[in-house]
């Protein structure tokens, strides 16, 4: 049995074609195929139920891949101890990141982490919160950034910054007088809100003390990002709420259109997150200096009260 074999289990596991898994694994087909066929050879059990398509594991397998992931992670383990000895910050790094904090923190980070640390090559990938969860899981990403707390037992969590809510009110809009909104003013069925599979459509449904079920007579405007949001709001079907950085990329006109909540201001907690087993370490903890030292002077909010982004 060797690393090698497991790995090339782990990819078909994952893929569910011999074919892509060697692809993914830049080796031939009949190759990666007869190295497992070897491995189940060795162990007297058919990992996979080849009769299937596409193909699936068998009983047996589902516990072999189980535990040739932490093998393969430990085994990666053995470079991270190399590479933190010698001070080494380098190698590919897979990041997810969610859908409502890419497009601003991730301009405002990635250029200077690159040129301070020029030997990491990121691969970065845009992910809902339960694909995040997952893909550390699976360890087919090394770290992510994420709304948190998560309360998973499996998922490490840094926090970087708490980033506060902060309302879109159009004029004419029964709030719009108002020079400082309260969580009490919030009504869900006048509130603009991001598709179900969001974590911060969670936190503001969280925030909305007047929550309750529609009932047939109520529509309710969903969209996948806040940008269309804001447009929704400008033609008057609503208002909406946005984390505070996106309300930085917006237009003079669009800004006269922002409430701010009394203090302690709602907001959410931002972390970088990791698997518990804890690799690549070093460029973790790169991250997150690099991160948190932009973000001190672009969010300067001091009394937060954290909305939790999981679903009541």
């Amino acid at each position: 049995m060797t690393i090698t074999q497991l790995t090339y289990v782990l990819a078909v596991a994952e893929n569910q074609n011999f074919t892509k898994a060697a692809q993914k694994c830049f080796v031939t087909q009949p190759t990666l195929s007869m190295q497992i066929q070897k491995l189940e050879d060795q162990l007297n059990v058919l990992i996979f139920d080849r009769s299937k398509k596409p193909i699936e594991l068998t009983e047996v397998g589902k516990k072999i891949v189980t535990q040739a992931r932490n093998i393969v992670n430990e085994s990666n383990r053995i470079q991270d101890i190399v590479d933190q000895e010698k001070g080494f910050i380098g190698g590919e790094f897979k990041l997810g990141i969610i859908p409502t904090i890419m497009p601003t923190l991730l301009p405002m980070f990635l250029n200077n982490f690159v040129k301070k640390y020029p030997k990491v090559k990121l691969k970065i990938e845009e992910l809902n919160t339960d694909e995040i969860i997952t893909r550390l899981n699976e360890g087919h990403i090394d770290a992510a950034i994420a709304a948190t707390p998560l309360e998973n037992e499996n998922i490490k969590e840094r926090v970087l910054y708490f980033e506060p809510f902060v309302a879109y009110v159009p004029q004419n809009h029964r709030l719009s007088s108002k020079k400082k909104l309260e969580t009490s003013d919030l009504e869900i069925e006048d509130m603009l809100l991001l598709e179900d599979g969001h974590c911060f459509r969670d936190g503001v449904i969280n925030l909305c003390k007047t929550f309750k079920n529609q009932t047939d007579d109520k529509f309710q405007l969903e969209s996948g990002s806040i940008e269309t949001l804001v447009k929704l709001s400008n033609e008057g079907l609503g208002m909406t709420l946005m984390p505070y950085l996106h309300t930085l990329d917006l237009n003079d006109k669009s800004k006269k259109n922002l409430l701010y909540f009394k203090e302690p201001s709602p907001a959410r907690e931002v972390s970088l997150i990791y698997h518990k087993s804890e690799l690549k370490m070093q460029i973790i903890e790169a991250m997150q200096d690099v991160i948190s030292g932009i973000i001190r002077g672009a969010i300067t909010f001091q009394n937060v009260q954290i909305i939790s982004p999981l679903p009541k």
